[in-house]
C-alpha cells in the first residue's frame, strides 16, 4: 500500500485556515465562457522523459497498443507542466484535469478513488500539482481538476465478493474491505455511509441509477438520509482542502444527473463559498450530465435554489456539458444528417436559457470525449474524419455560442479506433520509444485550431456576441434554413454593430454557392465582409429588389470552412498574421 504522502488520514485533520503567506491566483477578468478547455487524461497526455514530436506530420494514432491502453501508461503532472507551451500555443486558456486522486492500482483513468486525501503517487505528488498549477497560472491558464462526488473505487465487496444488482432498492449486506487501510479518509471505512444496493441495470431510471453502482465502484449514499448529509459534508471539505492546497480555479463534477440536485447545489454552494473566503473570484463548477436538456434547469445556473431546514437558497453549478450538442454536431459536420435537430439545439438553449439565469445558455461544447465508446467524432464513420471536418468541428465549437473543450489528441488528428474505451485514451507519447511523442505544433490540425482559437480569443464578437442560424438562397430570391444532408451551414455572431458569419460546405465532393443573409441594419448594398479564415479577400454585400433582404453569395469547396467579419482591427489584424505565418 502507497504511503499517504499529506500524512493526513482523518476529515479531523484537514485544516481549512488559508496556507500563511499564500496569495490566491485570481485569474485576469475572463468570465468563464471565454475559456477554451483542454481537457487531458493525465496518464495519457506525457511523462517525464524529454522527447520530441514524432516526424510524421499526418498521424492519426496515438501510441499504446489495445493491451497496454487498458493500463498505466506512466504519464505524470510534471509531464504536462513540462509541455504546457503546447496546450498555451494551441490556443487554450484552461485545462482540464482527468482525476488525480490516489486510485485502485488497475485503474489508469482516475475515477476509481481509494484515497481522496492523496495524489496518486503514479502521478506525482501534491506539490507536483501545485506547481503544475502555478506553471498554468503564469501563462494566464485556469486549472480546473475532474472530481468523483457519486462513488468511490472498488474499494471493498458485497458477501462472497460477489456481483450484486440493483433489485427494487433492496439494500445488501456488506462483504468485506479490499485493503487494510484504503478507502482514506478513515470515515469512509464505515458501511453505512454507503447505498450498498447493487451494480446498475438501468441507467436511466429513478432511484436507482441514484443509488446503485458504477459496475464494481460504490455508490455513496447521496440521498436525504443523515448519513447522506455526512457524506456530503466530509466531501465538501475533502474538495475545499484541495482548492486551499494548489490553488485550483474549478472543478468538473462526474455523474451528476446519479446526484438529487439539493445535494449538488449544496455541494457548490459551500465550496464557492470557500473560494471566495481565499481571495478566489469565478470559481468554475461545470457538470456531466447525460439526459434531457429539462433536466439541466435543476441543477444549473445562479437561479438554482434549494429550500432546506435553514431557509437558505444554495446556488448550483455554473454550466454542464453540452451532450445534446455533442449528439448532432458531429453527423452534421460529416454530412450525414440534416442540420435541422442542430438548428432546433440552438433554439432549446434560447428558451431554456430563461430558466437558469445569467449565462445560463453557454454550456460546455465538445465533439469528442473519453467515453462515448461508438460517439466518438473521428471513428465514427469508416475511415473517420478528414482533417478538414475535425478542423470545421473544432472550428465550429470556437465560433459558436458556448465555451468549447478540445478533446487531447484531436488536435493530431487521432482515430481512436477500436471499440472498447480504453482505445479512445490513446497516449501522447511512445511506450515503446524514449524519445517520441505526439506533441506536433507544425501539424495542420493543430496549426489551424491554434490560428482559429487566437482569433476567438481577441475578437469579443465571438466571445460575448448573439448568434444566429442564417437563411439561405440559390437565387438570391427565396430564403430558408438549410435542411438537406451535405449542404451549406452558416451562423452569425452580433455584437452591437459588428458581425461574423461563419460558414461550412458539409459535402466531401460537391462545391456549394449559396447566399447567405446578413444583418441589413449592420450590412448596408456594397459593404464589405472580409474573409478571416478559410480563404483571402473581401466579398461585398448584395440586396434584393425589395430592399428588405441583405446577403452575401459565398462559394465553398468541399469540407471548406470560413469565417468572414464586417469589422477590421489593424491590431487583431496584426497579430493573427503573425500567429498564421
Amino acid at each position: 500500500m502507497t504511503i499517504n504522502e499529506t500524512g493526513i488520514t482523518s476529515i479531523k485533520d484537514i485544516d481549512l485556515a488559508p496556507k500563511p503567506g499564500k496569495t490566491y491566483w485570481k485569474n485576469s477578468g475572463r468570465e468563464w465562457r471565454e475559456e477554451f478547455i483542454y481537457f487531458l487524461l493525465v496518464d495519457r497526455f506525457h511523462d517525464d522523459l524529454n522527447r520530441k514530436p514524432a516526424a510524421d506530420n499526418a498521424r492519426r494514432s496515438g501510441f499504446g497498443s489495445p493491451e497496454q491502453l487498458q493500463k498505466i501508461c506512466g504519464g505524470t503532472l510534471k509531464g504536462i507542466t513540462n509541455h504546457l507551451d503546447y496546450i498555451n500555443d494551441l490556443g487554450c486558456t484552461a485545462l482540464w484535469l482527468s482525476p488525480v486522486f490516489e486510485n485502485n492500482p488497475t485503474s489508469y483513468h482516475g475515477y476509481a478513488i481509494q484515497n481522496f486525501l492523496n495524489i496518486d503517487p503514479r502521478f506525482g505528488t501534491k506539490q507536483d500539482l501545485a506547481d503544475l498549477v502555478d506553471a498554468a497560472h503564469a501563462l494566464d491558464i485556469r486549472v480546473f481538476m475532474d472530481i468523483v462526488l457519486h462513488h468511490s473505487g472498488d474499494n471493498w465487496s458485497y458477501p462472497n465478493d460477489e456481483n450484486y444488482y440493483y433489485n427494487q432498492g433492496a439494500i445488501f449486506p456488506f462483504g468485506a474491505w479490499r485493503y487494510d487501510q484504503r478507502p482514506l479518509p478513515i470515515e469512509f471505512r464505515n458501511p453505512e455511509i454507503y447505498s450498498r444496493k447493487g451494480q446498475i441495470r438501468n441507467f436511466d431510471s429513478y432511484p436507482e441509477t441514484r443509488d446503485g453502482d458504477f459496475l464494481a465502484l460504490k455508490s455513496f449514499k447521496n440521498d436525504t438520509s443523515p448519513e447522506a448529509l455526512y457524506v456530503q459534508q466530509m466531501l465538501t471539505k475533502i474538495h475545499c482542502y484541495w482548492v486551499k492546497e494548489v490553488d485550483i480555479d474549478g472543478f468538473r463534477i462526474d455523474a451528476v444527473k446519479h446526484m438529487g440536485e439539493d445535494y449538488v447545489s449544496q455541494f457548490c454552494s459551500h465550496v464557492r463559498e470557500y473560494a471566495y473566503k481565499l481571495g478566489k473570484r469565478n470559481f468554475f463548477l461545470f457538470g456531466e450530465l447525460v439526459g434531457p436538456e429539462d433536466m439541466y434547469n435543476k441543477y444549473i445556473g445562479s437561479k438554482t435554489s434549494v429550500v432546506v431546514e435553514d431557509k437558505a437558497i444554495y446556488f448550483g453549478l455554473n454550466s454542464v456539458l453540452d451532450f445534446p450538442l455533442y449528439h448532432i454536431l458531429a453527423d452534421v459536420i460529416h454530412g450525414v444528417a440534416t442540420p435541422d435537430k442542430l438548428i432546433a439545439r440552438y433554439e432549446s438553449l434560447r428558451k431554456n436559457a430563461m430558466n437558469r439565469g445569467e449565462f445560463g445558455e453557454f454550456l460546455v461544447t465538445f465533439i469528442d470525449n473519453h467515453d462515448q465508446v461508438g460517439q466518438i467524432f473521428k471513428k465514427r464513420f469508416g475511415n473517420g474524419a478528414t482533417e478538414n471536418q475535425i478542423i470545421a468541428g473544432i472550428g465550429f465549437l470556437l465560433c459558436a455560442l458556448g465555451t468549447p473543450c478540445i478533446y487531447y489528441g484531436t488536435e493530431q488528428g487521432f482515430e481512436g479506433s477500436g471499440e472498447g474505451d480504453s482505445n479512445v485514451r490513446e497516449a501522447m507519447f511512445s511506450l515503446e520509444d524514449a524519445s517520441l511523442n505526439a506533441l506536433n505544433k507544425s501539424a495542420r490540425i493543430y496549426k489551424e485550431i491554434a490560428f482559429i482559437a487566437a482569433f476567438r480569443k481577441h475578437s469579443p464578437i465571438l466571445k460575448f456576441g448573439r448568434m444566429y442560424m442564417r437563411e439561405l438562397s440559390d437565387d438570391g430570391k427565396s430564403f430558408h434554413l438549410p435542411s438537406f444532408k451535405k449542404c451549406l451551414l452558416a451562423f452569425s455572431r452580433v455584437l452591437y454593430d459588428q458581425e461574423i458569419i461563419v460558414a461550412y460546405n458539409s459535402s466531401l465532393t460537391d462545391q456549394d454557392e449559396e447566399y447567405v443573409l446578413v444583418d441589413p441594419l449592420l450590412n448596408p448594398e456594397g459593404s464589405k465582409f472580409k474573409f478571416i479564415y478559410g480563404q483571402s479577400g473581401h466579398i461585398s454585400v448584395l440586396r434584393n429588389e425589395e430592399g428588405n433582404r441583405h446577403f452575401i453569395k459565398l462559394k465553398l469547396e468541399p469540407a471548406q470552412f470560413v469565417i468572414l467579419t464586417n469589422s477590421e482591427d489593424p491590431k487583431m489584424m496584426g497579430q493573427l498574421a503573425e500567429k498564421q505565418e
